[in-house]
């Protein structure tokens, strides 16, 4: 499956909300979403669109303060998961948390969400804690990636 990845925009929240809503049990509101694409200087949200159409079939988040990212979300419409989306969702986030200067980036899965956990761990993410209860019933696997260090970056 071939997508692009752009910037969200709110135009596209009704789709967002869509995925939102089959993907999660406690969904964002549009007011969530709208606060961190209009009022969150630290945010990057972006959707993958798929090429041959537009449609919009993912989505994801990412704040950067200082040197450390956070994924704030990351969903692909159940029809088109296991399919590359995601990946690429990720992917960009994760160059988007680099070129603004983060050395590390974290987030939360829930513990088990087996196929996001794989994902993450495919990308060298490594579980570094637990947060119980988290999901209300389920704990949060917490999970770190370490970007390597480069010549540009001090030490």
């Amino acid at each position: 499956m071939q997508v692009k990845i752009t910037p969200m925009t709110i135009d596209d929240l009704d789709d967002v909300l869509a995925i939102e809503k089959t993907s999660f049990i406690f969904p964002w509101s549009d007011h969530s979403f709208y606060g961190e694409i209009k009022e969150n200087k630290n945010a990057d949200y972006v959707v993958a669109r798929l090429r041959n159409n537009n449609k919009i079939v993912g989505y994801g988040g990412l704040w950067v303060f200082f040197d450390e990212g956070h994924i704030t979300t990351l969903a692909v419409h159940p029809h088109y998961r296991k399919a590359g989306a995601g990946s690429s969702l990720l992917d960009h986030l994760l160059k988007k948390a680099r070129s603004r200067g983060a050395r590390k980036v974290f987030l939360e899965v829930r513990d088990s969400n087996k196929v996001a956990r794989g994902l993450y761990e495919k990308f060298k993410f490594r579980v570094i804690g637990r947060r119980k209860n988290y999901y209300l019933l389920e704990d949060a696997v917490v999970m770190l990636l370490k970007f390597p260090k480069s010549v540009s970056q001090p030490s």
